[in-house]
């Protein structure tokens, strides 16, 4: 096996599911997914001689978001993003998985875990991103900054923005629920 080979297991591969958590998050369908990180995975192995730093985490998801909007730009077009299955919610995503001994608790949490994703899945590529890789990946600000390539008050302003609409659409989404209901 190759130092290189051997360096890129041990300090990249580690990052394999934050790759593809992003991926997942930009691109929505799996397919896509799959074919983003894999192509990330591609170049950043054969760039990983010219890495320089200590953290390849922002350096490898930076390589992943690149490759999503060229994939973007290649397909030229916007696309709604779809929402997951119903069954396919909290199989596999630890963030929605919930341990809760009620079945009637799990059943309340894992809606609240579909609603959450499909209002994150509902706000503009810009901000759901730092969005993702602040609360989801737990980036720094100025990790962010690297993988975009935004100031890091750019940053800071989308993150607001983002939250500022999660929690708008949120409320909506609510208030629409209790209309429903009544």
């Amino acid at each position: 096996m190759s130092d290189r080979r051997r360096r890129f297991e041990t300090q990249a591969l580690p990052h394999l599911d934050a790759a593809y958590n992003l991926a997942k998050w930009l691109a929505r369908p799996p397919l896509d997914a799959d074919d983003i990180v894999q192509d990330a995975m591609l170049r950043a192995y054969r760039a990983f001689d010219s890495f320089r730093g200590d953290n390849v985490k922002p350096w490898l998801l930076s390589i992943v978001r690149n490759c999503f909007l060229t994939a973007a730009g290649q397909t030229r077009h916007t696309r709604n993003v779809p929402l997951p299955a119903d069954g396919e919610v909290g199989s596999d995503d630890p963030a929605l998985v919930v341990d809760a001994p009620d079945p009637e608790a799990a059943a309340i949490r894992a809606e609240e875990g579909r609603r959450l994703a499909d209002v994150v899945a509902k706000l503009p590529p810009e901000f759901r991103e730092v969005l993702v890789l602040r609360e989801m990946e737990d980036l720094s600000y100025r990790e962010i900054a690297q993988i975009t390539g935004s100031p890091i008050g750019t940053v800071m302003s989308r993150l607001a923005r983002a939250r500022g609409m999660l929690k708008e659409k949120w409320q909506s989404d609510v208030e629409g629920a209790g209309h429903v209901l009544q």
